[in-house]
């Protein structure tokens, strides 16, 4: 019984800590760009609807080799720090994940 309940914590904590990285994921279509200085916010549309501005600069890539100026009508993937205001969601892209 030791052994089957050890081996249920196990798996909890994987399926656990599987989701919380999927959290930290934005899926979308580019509805907008606005250029800046150090790079670009491009508004993107979920699947439910949702809108976000996702910040896509060099210096915030984990990678900055993967940095990308997407194009309007392109479908993104997209993880980062999510955070809102009073109107607005918001993300700061640390890493570009392809889409297939």
């Amino acid at each position: 019984m030791k052994k089957f309940l050890s081996l249920v914590f196990l798996v909890s904590l994987i399926v656990s800590c599987a989701l919380v990285k999927d959290k930290n994921q934005l899926i979308g279509n580019v509805e907008a760009i606005e250029y800046g200085k150090d790079g670009y916010t491009a508004k993107i549309k979920t699947v439910k609807n949702e809108v976000y501005l996702a910040t896509i600069s060099r210096i915030n890539l984990v990678d900055s080799k993967d940095y990308k100026v997407f194009k309007i009508g392109e479908k993104v993937a997209l993880k980062g720090e999510f955070w809102k205001s009073d109107t607005e969601k918001y993300i700061k892209v640390t890493d570009i994940v392809t889409v297939n």
